[in-house]
């Protein structure tokens, strides 16, 4: 897909989003989102979210999504605090107390599958359930150390290490769950949300024997997940994974499809496959050599980019790309590449 033809959401019978950093950001919804939204539902197509956040219940997702003007419903969404409290849920005997470190979110989602959420090593604890919350404090992450070298199990919604805001990324779950790993000496027993496939997966049975495609603006939780999961992904340049990541990206986390943002899944043009074949660069070229790398021709940042990326992915070319005419030079800069 470079620029013409057919619309990439033309060949899906479901599109998964991913939230912050591709629907909104904190609290707001990112440029084009609510419009994309409704003209997906406007077409009858099948919708669903898929959330690393645990510090909000699917119904609270829900209703945060329908005040910014999106259209959402609870049984759309997927949430990683849902996940591993059914996870639990479905391991430990009813009422077993589970120690819960995060957001009352999550201890909500526990205490919903028939568990007892606890906050102290002193209530004999069965497992740790460990989540994203503002308010998570050392206290807690003792807490949870003590239990689990008593032997409970230790279960992470997620490990994501940033979260993305209006200042730039902020520590996420994955740096709190590096904080208590780094007191233990040892790993989470499991990890439920992504790049775990577990969501995308649950999701990916709702379309049936139609085609799942994944949004999200995240190479190492997204684009890892629906590769894991067997899914063709969209990366959207709206939140923490820019151009540099991507170009470094290992096999694992490379996306089907890059777009600026959700315009990417209507408009042919503001969507591109990566990596570009051989002979259809969209008028650009690169070449390597033992002085580094250049991109010469003209034409869409876009089709520059998927041209970049099939070089960087086999070749791994050291440093920034030069600009060999006036034309990759604005590409360039459009890509976040300038040295």
């Amino acid at each position: 897909m470079s620029g013409g033809g057919e619309r990439l959401v033309d060949g899906y019978a479901l599109v998964v989003f991913d939230l912050d950093g591709v629907i909104y950001l904190i609290d707001r919804p990112i440029p084009g989102a609510v419009e994309a939204v409704a003209r997906l539902h406007d077409e009858g197509r099948a919708v669903a979210y898929a959330t690393n956040n645990a510090s909000r219940r699917a119904a609270d997702v829900a209703d945060l999504l329908t005040g910014m003007g999106v259209q959402a419903r609870s049984d759309e969404v997927l949430t990683s605090a849902g996940a591993a409290a059914q996870l639990l849920g479905e391991r430990l005997p009813a009422g077993a107390p589970v120690l819960v470190v995060g957001a009352e979110a999550l201890r909500s989602e526990v205490a919903a599958v028939g568990l007892k959420p606890v906050s102290r090593a002193e209530d004999s604890p069965v497992a740790v359930i460990q989540g994203y919350g503002p308010q998570v404090g050392w206290v807690d992450l003792a807490e949870a150390a003590v239990a689990v070298r008593q032997g409970a199990s230790w279960i992470a919604t997620n490990t994501d290490r940033t979260l993305p805001s209006g200042r730039g990324p902020l520590p996420g779950n994955g740096a709190l769950v590096a904080a208590l790993a780094t007191a233990l000496g040892r790993e989470p027993d499991e990890v439920v949300g992504k790049p775990a496939p577990e969501l995308f997966a649950t999701a990916a049975r709702r379309a049936g024997e139609g085609r799942t495609l994944v949004v999200g603006d995240r190479l190492d939780t997204d684009i890892e997940g629906a590769n894991r999961a067997g899914l063709d992904s969209l990366l959207v340049l709206t939140g923490v994974s820019d151009v540099p990541e991507l170009l470094a990206a290992p096999s694992d986390r490379r996306p089907t499809y890059v777009g600026w943002n959700l315009a990417g899944l209507f408009d042919p043009a503001e969507v591109v496959r990566v990596p570009a074949p051989a002979g259809d660069v969209g008028g650009w070229h690169v070449v390597t050599g033992a002085d580094g790398w250049e991109l010469a021709g003209a034409g869409r940042p876009l089709d520059a980019l998927a041209a970049l990326c099939a070089v960087a992915w086999w070749h791994r070319p050291t440093g920034v790309p030069r600009a060999a005419s006036a034309e990759a030079a604005q590409a360039l800069d459009a890509l976040g590449l300038t040295s």
